[in-house]
């Protein structure tokens, strides 16, 4: 089932295949935050003195479509927001171990690093195959490394760069067991996946909204576990580490306003989640269902043509799917300058296609990564498939 594209404001002439990177807002989502803008400047005061009841009540009817409680769930500005502030607010000491796959998002990997470094901790990262895997790899790969020094795992729930859904069911209880939190990058998997937080169990897990619940960017949540929230602040301490606000923890108030921001993408989420919902006629449960046959088709047409088996079971993928490409053949050659893309991302993007291509793990392996969203076709595929075979072969030459 295709649904029009002009619902969304992508430019006509552009096969959009990358909506994993920064999601696309449609039109109507986009009048709704307008609408809530023009709200604000018309008496910016009486607005931001109301938002925390604005705030709470989107948070609501967010944590309802999550499975989770409001209390729990509070905005941030993206994941890297959300794993930046559960990882500095950690209190690590020398010899800590902080536990990480070879998949992980390379923002979040960066925070880990660093705060890592800053305590005397130690990253260890579990080797996890591609192509290959399998979630009994996942489980026995990331079990084996755990020790008694291991304090936290941080994990993508759907891996950025080879697009596949971890087993967190499996993992997360069997960390509990093991005394090991787990921190969450759940960055495409809101309106990917049918989340259920609660019944989850994560210590921290955060998601991004302005991906597949096509909310305005700068929309995304950071979900605590109760028990764990008196410990986790925001990177800005701001008026609510004081304020009393007795019907709310502290947990929310210091999240709830870290300063002056624009609010609007944030209270745009329940618009988002009852338009994107109201789609098909199934509901989200139908939208997260024809996205995933989609790319799955999507994912088929472009191992036809490469002649390669599928990298991992099509049960490991949401709405993204990753495909290996051969070894890029000038492994030194520069990057483009302005985008630092590969140059065969870069050549596909002259041709009006716009798809990421990864150096994963590193140069010279490099994969494809393939969206599918309710405005994607198949003939999009089919169309990325023959330019791809195109600039392979004037690599080659």
């Amino acid at each position: 089932m295709f649904v029009d594209r002009s619902l969304w404001t992508l430019d006509p002439e552009v096969c959009f295949l990358n909506h994993g990177s920064f999601g696309a807002c449609p039109r109507a989502v986009l009048e709704e935050q307008a609408r809530l803008r023009a709200e604000l400047e018309r008496e910016p005061v009486r607005f931001m003195h109301g938002l925390t009841e604005r705030l709470r009540e989107a948070a609501g009817e967010l944590a309802l479509f999550l499975g989770a409680q409001a209390p729990d769930l509070v905005f941030v500005q993206n994941a890297t927001y959300g794993v930046n502030s559960v990882l500095r607010s950690l209190a690590l000491t020398a010899g800590d171990e902080l536990l990480v796959t070879t998949h992980e998002y390379a923002a979040s990997r960066n925070a880990l690093d660093f705060v890592a470094q800053r305590a005397g901790a130690t990253v260890e990262v579990v080797d996890l195959p591609f192509p290959g895997l399998t979630p009994e790899q996942v489980v026995d790969a990331v079990l084996a490394r755990v020790t008694p020094r291991t304090r936290l795992f941080l994990i993508d729930h759907v891996t950025s760069p080879t697009g596949v859904i971890m087993p967190l069911e499996r993992l997360i209880p069997a960390l509990r067991e093991r005394g090991v939190e787990t921190l969450v990058d759940g960055a495409h998997a809101p309106g990917m996946l049918d989340l259920q937080l609660d019944a989850l169990g994560a210590g921290y897990y955060t998601g991004n909204c302005h991906k597949w619940l096509c909310t305005p960017k700068g929309s995304a949540f950071l979900h605590v576990r109760r028990d764990l929230q008196p410990g986790v602040r925001p990177l800005a301490i701001s008026h609510g580490a004081t304020i009393e606000y007795p019907s709310l923890s502290r947990f929310l108030l210091e999240f709830d306003w870290t300063g002056t921001f624009d609010p609007t993408a944030a209270l745009s989420v329940p618009f988002a989640l009852r338009y994107l919902g109201g789609l098909l006629p199934g509901g989200w449960a139908a939208v997260r269902q024809h996205n995933h046959d989609l790319v799955v088709a999507g994912r088929q047409v472009l191992l036809d043509a490469l002649g390669i088996p599928a990298p991992c079971p099509a049960s490991m993928l949401g709405s993204l799917a990753s495909v290996p490409l051969p070894p890029d053949p000038n492994p030194d050659a520069p990057l483009e300058p302005l985008l630092r893309q590969p140059p065969i991302q870069a050549a596909l993007t002259r041709r009006g296609i716009q798809v990421p291509v990864v150096s994963w793990p590193r140069r010279p392996a490099r994969l494809i990564r393939i969206s599918a969203q309710l405005y994607t076709t198949l003939a999009d595929y089919e169309r990325l498939a023959a330019a791809l075979l195109e600039e392979l072969e004037a690599e080659r030459g």
